[in-house]
């Protein structure tokens, strides 16, 4: 493999290059971190879209993904969708969610599968997120399953987190964890023309005034529409700007060395022959899958 010969592809922009780059590193194929540190990372904002299924967040990905398409920016989505622990494949396909701008040669959609990650983020999207950085993309987003910790755990990896909800969540929002609560940059209350739409927004605004240690915009749209995408946008890039002089910047960048470091340690780890030994080991009297673990850890 000329792992150079590929960086220099994704970095020209080519299509073929690039998704052959992301599956390589998703399967960490053996020399890929010769690509990774061939990489020219550009500075572009990396979005983190969250939020309960039945939201939007699929409609307000599509509707932000043209409003920039329309600025003339090349637009990069990363969908990442539950998988089966058997197969490891992503369940949601990418061109069911994204139809309409497939075929945009503006825009790249990558279905990542979370592959059995706890916090539903997928164990390759560090390294997609900057193969796109390195590939000349001038906006990323990416789209949790928006189950379980994956809320919380996206803003390990974005710049600026949008936290998707609507008018019905009211009675959710009082029970709302306070750490769903602090990751988010931006809240968005979508479908806004419905019934009790401002007074939710209202009520957010207040509870993020509460919780929060930075200011917290709250923008109403109705993504079937098209309605405050212009508004989403400019607070994105407003909030993107002002992280030039916000050490959460480096806050960020040691969540994702951490990561990084997680992933190396974990490296030589076989899910499959670990499986085998267990089918062995978990029947012995006395097993404790604690006492087992003891082995992999680094300062044992």
């Amino acid at each position: 493999m000329d792992w150079q010969l590929l960086s220099q592809q994704v970095k020209s922009g080519e299509t073929a290059a690039i998704a052959r780059a992301i599956s390589l590193v998703e399967n960490n194929i053996s020399g890929c971190s010769q690509l990774l540190e061939s990489l020219q990372l550009h500075p572009i904002p990396v979005v983190g879209i969250t939020g309960p299924p039945g939201a939007g967040k699929s409609s307000i990905v599509n509707e932000l993904a043209q409003f920039w398409l329309g600025q003339n920016l090349k637009v990069a989505v990363i969908a990442v969708d539950p998988s089966s622990p058997f197969n490891f494949g992503a369940l949601l396909g990418d061109r069911l969610r994204m139809a309409g701008l497939f075929t945009h040669p503006g825009l790249f959609i990558r279905s990542l599968s979370s592959r059995g990650s706890l916090g539903g983020l997928s164990t390759g999207i560090l390294e997609t997120i900057d193969i796109f950085k390195h590939a000349g993309f001038d906006r990323i987003i990416v789209e949790t399953v928006g189950v379980g910790q994956s809320e919380v755990e996206i803003a390990g990896v974005a710049d600026t987190t949008i936290v998707v909800t609507v008018p019905e969540s009211g009675d959710e929002v009082q029970t709302l964890k306070s750490g769903v609560m602090e990751i988010a940059d931006v809240f968005v209350v979508n479908k806004s023309d419905r019934e009790g739409a401002a007074r939710f927004a209202g009520h957010l605004r207040e509870r993020a005034r509460e919780n929060m240690t930075h200011e917290t915009q709250v923008i109403e749209t109705i993504a079937t529409t098209g309605k405050g995408i212009d508004l989403l946008s400019e607070a994105i890039s407003s909030h993107y700007r002002s992280l030039s002089q916000n050490p959460r910047k480096y806050l960020l960048m040691a969540e994702k060395l951490s990561r990084i470091v997680a992933k190396s340690r974990m490296q030589d780890f076989n899910t499959e022959q670990q499986a085998r030994i267990l089918q062995e080991e978990a029947n012995k009297p006395g097993f404790n899958l604690y006492v087992y673990a003891n082995q992999f850890n680094v300062n044992s």
